[in-house]
């Protein structure tokens, strides 16, 4: 936090292009992340976004026995050089291919979001802890989606043609906070493809456990974390109904 709007030019490198940043925080984050965590369970692996860049084999432990940590530890990067209140740090918990813990911080309030496989999902804040539950009962046309331009374009037009479809569309920058909000009911449906594990692992066990429905467009099966990226589409309702609606009018 002491280097959000603080950076200087020399703390800044781009990864594989133009609008893919990392910081020196993303590095130092992912470095404090693994030095806490480590003592906590013997033998467990990590796989963090910044040591994946330089070092894909990382994702192989997926596919082991050993458990296993997914860190972002700066997730919305591009919001963090640019000032915007609107990032996150994303850790999950993970063994036999299953995610079984997942909590994700906003820096900013303070606010943490976790949840342990079969036992629910919560909100911690300064005043208190309270369950996280996904929206109830909001008609298609009063929802609220983070959805790709070219998916957001087509949802747009259905809506202006009065056919019922989400009509406020947006993207975050910062796949944590729209999983914190999806958890909460702030936002309603998601939808996100090339499917990376410290991004999603955590994000899908906390909606889950908050109430909501989310599955692969492709075959309609559940999203697990798998030792390479998922080349799939996820998307994300507060149901299984609504989740079906949705996947036929994006087509």
């Amino acid at each position: 936090m002491p280097r959000f709007r603080n950076l200087l030019a020399g703390d800044i490198a781009h990864k594989r292009g133009p609008r893919d940043l990392v910081t020196v925080a993303d590095i130092e984050a992912e470095r404090a992340l693994e030095e806490r965590l480590a003592p906590l369970i013997g033998g467990a692996k990590f796989v963090g976004e910044e040591a994946a860049e330089h070092r894909p084999e990382v994702l192989a432990a997926l596919g082991g026995t050993a458990p296993v940590w997914l860190l972002d530890p700066v997730d919305g990067t591009g919001n963090f050089v640019a000032g915007k209140a609107c990032f996150a740090v994303i850790v999950g918990y993970n063994l036999g291919g299953e995610t079984l813990a997942g909590f994700i911080l906003d820096p900013l309030s303070g606010n943490l979001l976790w949840a342990v496989a079969g036992q629910g999902a919560w909100l911690e804040t300064t005043s208190g802890r309270s369950p996280a539950v996904v929206a109830r009962d909001r008609p298609l046309s009063e929802m609220k989606a983070s959805l790709a331009w070219r998916s957001a374009e087509r949802l747009r037009a259905q809506a202006a043609a009065g056919g019922e479809a989400p009509s406020a569309v947006s993207r975050y920058g910062s796949v944590g906070r729209e999983y914190m909000d999806l958890a909460t009911g702030a936002l309603d449906v998601a939808c996100y493809a090339r499917l990376k594990p410290w991004d999603h692992a955590a994000g899908v066990l906390i909606h889950r456990e908050a109430g909501g429905f989310a599955a692969l467009r492709g075959n309609s099966s559940p999203y697990r974390p798998a030792p390479f990226i998922v080349e799939e589409t996820l998307l994300l309702a507060p149901d299984a109904a609504s989740w079906r609606m949705l996947d036929r009018l994006l087509g």
